[in-house]
């Protein structure tokens, strides 16, 4: 679905990812651990294609990124669902209507059941109405998740989703993670959490990278 051969990607002048090698197969579920300014969040954007890598391949649905323009990125884009850091929302308008808008840009209507049971999936059924400024960090959080899964994406990438959560509410929005690779999504999450790494590999066979010394390695045991 998205492979990395040799990338590279400097920033600045130097060099911030070097020689990165990565696979993520259907179906697989994968964290992305590192100290902060390590490179994940630029790992994740080279994923989804947001940066073109100054060294190496990525393909994309066995689509190498060089070799697009932006039409086709967008379309290969819909395979993919987003939960930025910031998690970011139209604050003039009210939950619903933030959460179709992936849809909305695209071309295609989601259907007011499809709707209704994704708000009861993240449990935000009673806050359809609300707007984003009266939902608390977790709703927010979930919310984002609810927004990035509404077209049915094949691969969720997800850049410090439990970053400002209690850890109550991080095992939910987890729980959720969990849910969605055990229906076939692939799944990327970029964490420094190693507590919520150690509670998802108690569910399912997660594997766990880790970006040190701008290189990408396969973390061991410890976790």
């Amino acid at each position: 679905m998205i492979a990395f051969e040799n990338v590279a990607y400097s920033y600045g002048g130097g060099e911030l990812l070097s020689e990165v090698s990565l696979r993520l197969a259907p179906g697989s579920f994968h964290f992305l651990t590192g100290p902060s300014g390590a490179g994940k969040s630029t790992l994740l954007k080279l994923c989804y294609a947001e940066l073109l890598p100054t060294a190496g391949h990525i393909t994309l649905f066995d689509r190498d990124v060089h070799g697009l323009d932006r039409d086709e990125v967008a379309m290969l884009r819909r395979r993919m669902g987003v939960v930025h850091q910031d998690c970011q929302f139209l604050d003039h308008l009210p939950l619903t209507t933030n959460l179709t808008l992936p849809a909305a840009v695209s071309g295609r209507q989601a259907e007011a059941a499809d709707l209704k049971d994704l708000l009861d999936w993240v449990g935000l059924s009673r806050l359809g109405d609300a707007l984003p400024p009266q939902l608390s960090g977790g709703e927010r959080q979930r919310a984002a998740l609810a927004r990035a899964v509404i077209m049915s994406p094949d691969v969720v990438l997800a850049d410090e989703p439990t970053g400002n959560l209690d850890w109550e509410m991080s095992l939910r929005l987890l729980t959720l993670l969990v849910e969605l690779n055990k229906m076939g999504k692939t799944i990327l999450v970029a964490t420094h959490d190693l507590n919520l790494i150690r509670a998802a590999k108690q569910q399912i066979p997660a594997r766990v990278l880790r970006i040190a010394k701008r290189r990408l390695q396969l973390a061991g045991a410890d976790l």
